[in-house]
């Protein structure tokens, strides 16, 4: 079942629109997810790339790491069913060391 873009949240929409460059560039570049940055969306799982609970806990950590932030504890939750937009949502409340 499809839902029309009239029916989605506005904050759903936002997040759909622009996933974090550091997000992408950790994917592609540290972790090596072959899938070029104009192909994933909101709505790609890390599933779909191939990721699984290890491959989300060294992005969780290449990223702390890189960017000198703290990810929320909801970062840590996420799943290989989890999608980019989830993790998007965590990489915007991360905060500085």
């Amino acid at each position: 079942m499809t839902q029309s873009p009239d029916q989605a949240e506005p904050a759903d929409r936002a997040e759909q629109s622009a996933l974090p460059e550091n997000l992408l560039a950790l994917l592609t570049d540290h972790l090596g997810v072959r899938a070029h940055p104009e192909n994933l969306s909101a709505e790609t799982t890390f599933e779909s790339l191939g990721m699984d609970s290890l491959s989300l806990m060294e992005l969780v950590v290449a990223a702390e790491e890189k960017f000198a932030v703290v990810l929320p504890e909801d970062a840590l939750d996420l799943a290989p069913s989890s999608t980019l937009a989830e993790a998007a949502r965590a990489f915007r409340n991360a905060r500085a060391v």
